[in-house]
């Protein structure tokens, strides 16, 4: 294998461990991860902070990985999963709070993201410049 080779191959593999793609957000993700949100906070309060052993953890992870597949991956979301190992925090609604704030940060990333569109659809023809013949193939340069 020759130097070309192997640096084709180290580029391919760093490029395997670039950010995850983040998917557009759309109306029913947004509700989905709301509802994934809602419901490990309500599971929380209800086991209490001295829930079942292990039960608010795992509600923790299986809220992480839901909240990221719908909404892609955002680091608001660690520091979210690590307050919830603590006991009593758990019992604030931080996974709602977390979902908004990055639904709103995903929304004002995509509205600058988008493709602008055009203030004016349809433009007229452009007027001939000097010299330039027209459509019927004589010069209107100087006519009246």
């Amino acid at each position: 294998m020759n130097d070309a080779e192997n640096i084709s191959t180290v580029n391919d593999e760093t490029a395997s461990f670039s950010v995850p793609r983040v998917p557009k957000l759309t109306r029913t993700r947004m509700r989905a991860a709301l509802i994934v949100a809602i419901a490990a906070d309500v599971l929380q309060w209800w086991f209490g902070p001295f829930g079942w052993a292990g039960a608010d953890q795992v509600i923790d992870i299986v809220a992480m990985i839901c909240t990221c597949w719908l909404l892609g991956f955002h680091p608001l979301l660690l520091p979210t999963a690590l307050l919830e190992f603590f006991p009593i925090v758990d019992l604030l609604p931080t996974w709602t709070g977390c979902v908004l704030l990055v639904i709103a940060r995903r929304k004002k990333q995509q509205a600058s993201v988008e493709e602008p569109k055009p203030a004016i659809v349809n433009p007229p023809a452009l007027l001939e410049g000097p010299g330039e013949t027209g459509k019927d193939g004589n010069s209107h340069h100087g006519a009246a």
